[in-house]
């Protein structure tokens, strides 16, 4: 497994934005099937975006236009780029990777999680 450790959430305004970002420790980062979820209290894990080892990109409807996911191999970190936020983004944002295999969205194919970090967005 590769161990995560996530950054960059905190305090917004509606309509602000922020940058979260995501080191994984290893030599492997690239072999990996990267995905950001976030989790409200008293709600189950949700899933945001995921990004394949070749760079392709899928969104869920709620985040898609306004959040962007991206990798940078040689600095093994994963992104989510969070725009036009909203008070319904906010959520513990968590980074998640697998090898890769058939497509998924499932937390549960995901064997490799961060902490999390906090993201609150204000109306």
């Amino acid at each position: 497994q590769v161990q995560l450790v996530e950054s960059g959430g905190g305090l917004v305004q509606a309509g602000g934005s922020l940058r979260l970002s995501c080191a994984a420790a290893g030599r492997t980062f690239s072999s990996y099937a990267m995905a950001w979820f976030r989790q409200a209290p008293g709600r189950e894990r949700e899933f945001v975006a995921t990004i394949s080892t070749v760079g392709s990109r899928y969104y869920a409807e709620s985040v898609k236009g306004r959040f962007t996911i991206s990798r940078d191999n040689a600095k093994n970190t994963l992104y989510l780029q969070m725009n036009s936020l909203k008070p319904e983004d906010t959520a513990v944002y968590l980074c998640a990777a697998r090898i890769p295999g058939t497509f998924t969205t499932t937390p549960s194919d995901f064997p490799s999680w961060g902490q999390g970090t906090q993201v609150t967005v204000s109306s």
